[in-house]
Order: C-alpha cells, then sequence, then structure tokens
C-alpha cells in the first residue's frame, strides 16, 4: 500500500505505541554484538536477504539466519529456530508476517534475546505493548539496515553511499 494513500494515513494515525527515539536505537545497535535474523531467506530478492547482505559486510555483528526451510544463507548455516541458536543473539531481526508477530515475541523472549525488532513495514501495535510487558525492548516498522547506514555515515541523500553525483556510472 502506498505510504501517501488515505488508507496508510488513517492507519498511521491511529498508532498508539512508540518505539525508541533516535539516540536510543543507536543505543542499541551500539551494543550490540549479535543479530539473529528471523524470516531470512535465501531468495536474492527478498528483503532479509539484502539486509542480511548488508549486516555482513558493513557491521561487525555475529549474524544468525534463522528459517527451518534453509540450511546455509550467505555462505553462514541457517537454524531452525532460535533455541538452536549457538548464543543469545542481542538482537532478533524480524521479517515475518504482522499476524505472526506475537509467536515470535514469545519465541524472542524464551530464547532470553532483550531485543526484538520488526522490520520496515511491518506492525503489530498489541505484540509491541506485549512484549514490552515482557520485559523486551521492542523496534517496529524500521529497517535495521537503513538505521545501522543512517548512523554509521553510510546513507545519504538517495539511501546509498556510492559517491557518485552524476546519473552516468563510473563517475566519481
Amino acid at each position: 500500500m502506498p505510504a501517501d494513500s488515505p488508507l496508510a494515513k488513517l492507519l498511521k494515525s491511529q498508532r498508539t505505541w512508540v518505539g525508541p527515539d533516535a539516540k536510543q536505537r543507536l543505543a542499541i545497535l551500539k551494543a550490540a554484538k549479535s543479530v539473529a535474523i528471523v524470516g531470512a531467506s535465501a531468495n536474492p530478492a527478498r528483503a532479509s536477504y539484502f539486509v542480511g547482505t548488508y549486516l555482513q559486510q558493513s557491521s561487525d555483528y555475529t549474524l544468525y539466519f534463522v528459517n527451518p526451510n534453509a540450511d546455509e544463507i550467505l555462505g553462514e548455516k541457517a537454524y531452525p529456530d532460535l533455541a538452536s541458536l549457538p548464543e543469545t543473539p542481542d538482537i532478533a531481526v524480524v521479517f515475518r508476517k504482522p499476524s505472526d508477530i506475537p509467536q515470535v515475541v514469545d519465541e524472542v523472549k524464551a530464547a532470553g534475546i532483550d531485543t526484538i525488532w520488526v522490520q520496515l513495514g511491518i506492525w503489530n501495535e498489541e505484540a509491541a505493548y506485549d512484549a514490552e510487558a515482557k520485559g523486551l525492548t521492542v523496534v517496529m516498522d524500521r529497517c535495521i539496515k537503513v538505521e545501522h547506514a543512517r548512523f554509521h555515515r553510510g546513507l545519504y541523500l538517495f539511501g546509498f553511499d556510492t559517491g557518485v553525483i552524476s546519473s552516468k556510472k563510473g563517475l566519481r
């Protein structure tokens, strides 16, 4: 749904949950050493693949890819669920549909993870309130790749640090 559509504007205006502000999100990212990507995909056309690639190349995070239907993603072992990870990650980044978020909140809590980061475009306000009531830090409807790049000088006017100011390829 387009962000400027009447329905999108109405839905956004009815939101009451407010997550961490920019300074708090920066602190979350700075404190983290490891990230689990729940709903990771081996399909290069999926957002989780792009985010995983970015985090592999542009961060020092230890990454864990969680997908019960994959053995390997981006050259790394894939795990069937959060309980199977070899360590407790600091952040669980979630690429699942909004109706799945309550179950993921329970899995994140059971795994001992402190922060659930629900990706851009995914909104479940009831699950956010529930997660906070369970002691979790919640970031929702934000892209961890965009936030990381923004705080690490890798996101500029057009969203990518290409160094190119022309529409012609190869100019620097």
